[in-house]
């Protein structure tokens, strides 16, 4: 028995020490990877900070140099200026007194009781997503699929060939954003553009001009809703605030990667990459509103999210929260008297402008209509007498802030136009009379020094394609 175990133990070791002599095979390193290296995202694959994929590709019409004298000058950056003259040289604002020479080579323009202002912004804009012919083949301003459609752009409804621009321009308006329509309760990107001819959106975009997101509550999205959630107002915050939440998340995971590049980047999702892009500061928030205490609501869910309204629209009830409108920095875009077709209108009151702006807020007009467009300056004028006869001084030279500067502003562009100052933008208009006489007609419209409008001179009138018919051929 011993000695078989002898022999059994002899045999082991005979075994071990054979497989130590035998070639070993290479163990793989259980750190390494079999699998070849991820290939790196390709193009559209990564969302960055503002990232821009549809550019503007405006370039300004040609121009001469221009001197506008003996008029009256509504700057809205300042007093008025009587009998004051202003040049506009290289598609900007060269100088602005009483007593400028005219350069060699400038076109002088005498206009003796005439008066200028800057070029009407009008904030808030459905021309080009609803273009006439106001036909279901052409309505393309309501995503009204889903409460929440933060991934659509304005610009890729916009029709350039919209008979409404020309109109616009014609009525002294120069920049409009472009929204989408109020159907959800977050509505997609704006567009901000010139009122100039253009093949595409994109000829016609304001170069550098910051993105807008439409935003919309109260009765439109519980309406259009109604049958797939939400159909109340609690429904409404409810969605604002769970597409708030997916939103940080989604920027959070994009920041981390686009600090490091390291492994493959998080799957893109259009609408989160836009409400992070809000949540970064990059778009400005453009919220149709008409009660008081849902623009209070609202102004609550941007301070739990910490991003920032730029402006309610609409605004019906902004005379009674104006103090809060002005201490959260919101401006307010209204209508001039507007009110009473639905029950969020029916609060309205003629002087609404006049109380927000007195109080201290920024206070602008704005149409939400192709035909308001047209003529922006009576709205203002309407508001402003309203706002007397309530007992509210308002003077001419605040009521055409409402009407440039203020917009300009709303837009983040109050550094480029809505005021005649040196070194601005030359978007400018020429009134037959003061802007605040229903009498009184836009004369000519510059915009970037070129003139695009000239109420005497049929070459100088936009018709856009669809309104030019058949050509005939001279013989």
């Amino acid at each position: 028995m011993n000695s078989t175990i002898r022999i059994f133990a002899s045999v082991c070791l005979l075994l071990a020490f054979a497989t130590q002599m035998l070639p070993q095979t290479p163990q793989k390193d259980s750190a390494k990877s079999d699998s070849t290296p991820s290939p790196p995202p390709g193009p559209g694959g990564t969302s960055s900070p503002n990232a821009n994929p549809f550019p503007s590709t405006y370039k300004p019409f040609p121009s001469r140099t221009t001197l506008i004298r003996n008029v009256t000058i509504m700057t809205a950056a300042g007093p008025s200026i009587a009998n004051g003259s202003v040049l506009l040289r290289d598609g900007k604002i060269a100088a602005v007194g009483t007593s400028i020479a005219a350069p060699a080579d400038a076109v002088v323009i005498d206009g003796t009781g005439k008066y200028v202002t800057p070029g009407i912004i009008d904030v808030h804009s459905h021309i080009g997503d609803y273009p006439a012919p106001g036909v279901d083949a052409n309505s393309d301003g309501n995503e009204a699929t889903n409460p929440v459609t933060a991934n659509v752009w304005a610009e890729h409804s916009v029709w350039p060939q919209d008979p409404q621009f020309p109109r616009a321009l014609a009525g002294g308006v120069t920049t409009m954003q472009i929204l989408p329509g109020s159907a959800n309760l977050i509505g997609g990107r704006s567009v901000v553009v010139k009122v100039v001819p253009s093949r595409t959106v994109q000829g016609m975009k304001f170069p550098g001009a910051k993105y807008g997101l439409k935003m919309a509550c109260g009765e439109n999205p519980k309406r259009v809703y109604a049958q797939r959630g939400p159909s109340t107002r609690m429904g409404n915050v409810a969605g604002y605030r769970a597409a708030w939440i997916q939103a940080e998340a989604y920027r959070r995971k994009w920041d981390a990667w686009n600090l490091s590049h390291k492994g493959d980047p998080p799957t893109r999702d259009l609408g989160l990459e836009t409400l992070a892009e809000v949540l970064r500061g990059n778009i400005l928030v453009h919220n149709h509103c008409y009660r008081a205490d849902e623009m209070a609501q609202m102004i609550d869910i941007a301070n739990e999210f910490g991003y920032k309204i730029r402006a309610f629209h609409h605004t019906v009830e902004g005379y009674k929260i104006a103090d809060l409108l002005k201490a959260n920095g919101i401006g307010a875009a209204e209508w001039a008297d507007w009110g009473g077709f639905k029950m969020e209108a029916n609060d309205s009151i003629k002087a609404n402008l006049a109380i927000t702006d007195a109080v201290g807020a920024r206070t602008m007009i704005h149409s939400d209509s192709a035909l308001g467009a047209q003529r922006l300056n009576q709205e203002v004028a309407k508001a402003m007498y309203a706002g007397r006869a309530a007992g509210i001084n308002v003077t001419e030279d605040q009521a055409i802030k409402w009407l440039t500067f203020n917009p300009a502003w709303a837009l983040g562009l109050d550094d480029k136009i809505g005021s005649i100052e040196v070194g601005k933008n030359a978007d400018v208009v020429l009134w037959s009379g003061n802007p605040f006489s229903i009498y009184s007609k836009p004369e000519r419209v510059w915009i970037d020094g070129a003139l695009m409008f000239d109420r005497s001179d049929p070459k100088e009138k936009w018709r856009t394609d669809f309104e030019l018919g058949t050509v005939k051929e001279d013989n």
